[in-house]
């Protein structure tokens, strides 16, 4: 079954966890224990109506504050498909959360009160959402019923946030906006009867139709190869496999390509998923690949196309967002961790942080603080076949992992 990775955004009591507890409610995802521990909580808090968010809310905290802190994955099906939403905390401070919840994701779902319309952190999820290239981004104008389900409300919010959608830069995306009330249900699962006036799909309809291979957009050809597989059998002494993850486009045998970074050519000659051959492989297949000739490839190394070759250097410039405590400062050693290649580096230059909310770039400063972003230029050790973010998400991006405590510190997207 297709499986659809989706990132909720939102301000603080947007209704982002209440929203994801009525979907799990209207389409019959929670098991019997967890609806009855929610009805006993929310008539505890001296609710008359269930408290959805207690659903997502996994961490004590959490559920004291009635906030999200951390990223919760919640899983739920549908007949048509499967779906992964990471829940993702609004205070400003867990940015970085918000960053790691959809840099996976095929759909993000961003919420706004319509009482308070397109606030600071609305400006914010949104950058991300085009920084990360999110493709499918669903406005849920939310808590309609505490405004009388007014149209021209929801007309003012929408209006407010295409001022937004006018300052992006990635005019690849497709934005939807959804009349909801996570807290009674209208337009979530089912058709509200409270907004004639609203003719598009509800939020799980619209979800239903989304295609989930499109997180794995049509690009150039990229094989990091994860491992090289030589079994120690006497019937396959002779076997030299590639296994990784094919990104970007298909591959077939016979295809002309070459190995990186050490420029050497050869043809497809098999390939595998599991133990049965095919001819063609397609974008976001895992598969092992053999090569007519003999050639050295080990771990980290990239094959591609030959007429659809990256860039190879040892340096590069990228936009970084930073989830360290520590300061990011020039002259620091890290490690940049690009699919399974580890190369040790060293940032050159900090050329100043970028603002989320599409104001620019302060150029005043050369250093970057928990969850802020910015330009950075790195020196490799050695070099890394590349591509830019906005071309090949998964030669495009990396993350800094931090040389002494092996920590993930930041995550980049290369220009």
């Amino acid at each position: 079954m297709e499986v659809l990775k989706i990132a909720t955004a939102g301000s603080v009591d947007d209704g982002k966890s209440t929203l994801i507890g009525r979907i799990l409610y209207d389409t019959k995802s929670l098991t019997t224990d967890k609806l009855e521990a929610i009805e006993a909580k929310s008539k505890a808090n001296g609710f008359d109506y269930l408290d959805f968010s207690l659903a997502t809310d996994g961490l004590v905290a959490e559920r004291e504050q009635g906030i999200t802190i951390d990223v919760a994955h919640i899983y739920f099906s549908t007949k048509k498909k499967s779906y992964i939403i990471a829940d993702t905390p609004g205070h400003i401070e867990y940015t970085r959360n918000m960053v790691t919840g959809a840099s996976t994701s095929q759909a993000s779902i961003i919420l706004v009160d319509a009482r308070k319309g397109v606030v600071e952190q609305t400006y914010r999820h949104f950058f991300i959402n085009n920084l990360l290239r999110v493709k499918d981004v669903i406005v849920a104008i939310n808590k309609m019923d505490l405004v009388d389900y007014a149209e021209e409300t929801y007309e003012a919010v929408k209006a407010d946030f295409q001022k937004l959608i006018d300052k992006s830069e990635y005019k690849d995306q497709n934005i939807t906006f959804i009349p909801v009330s996570a807290l009674q249900g209208d337009n979530v699962v089912e058709k509200s009867e409270s907004t004639p006036w609203y003719e598009g799909q509800t939020l799980l309809e619209h979800l239903e139709k989304l295609n989930a291979q499109d997180v794995y957009e049509k690009a150039q050809v990229r094989f990091p190869v994860q491992t090289v597989i030589r079994p120690k059998t006497e019937e396959f002494h002779d076997f030299r496999g590639y296994a990784g993850k094919l990104y970007g486009g298909d591959i077939s045998v016979g295809d002309e390509v070459t190995v990186l970074p050490s420029l050497t050519s050869s043809k497809i000659k098999e390939i595998y998923f599991f133990d049965k051959k095919f001819d063609t492989a397609g974008r976001g297949s895992s598969c092992t690949i053999t090569l007519e000739d003999d050639i050295n490839i080990s771990r980290g190394d990239m094959i591609v196309k030959s007429e659809e070759q990256p860039k190879v250097e040892k340096q590069l410039t990228a936009t970084v967002c930073w989830m360290d405590s520590k300061a990011l400062n020039p002259g620091s050693n890290y490690f940049v961790q690009s699919g399974s290649n580890r190369i040790l580096a060293k940032v050159k230059n900090i050329s100043g942080t970028i603002a989320t909310d599409f104001s620019g770039e302060d150029t005043s400063k050369n250093t970057l603080t928990l969850n802020e972003i910015g330009k950075v230029q790195i020196q490799l050790s050695k070099p890394l076949a590349f591509d830019s973010y906005s071309k090949n998400k998964a030669s495009g991006s990396f993350i800094l992992i931090d040389s002494q405590t092996n920590n993930t510190s930041g995550v980049g997207f290369i220009e």
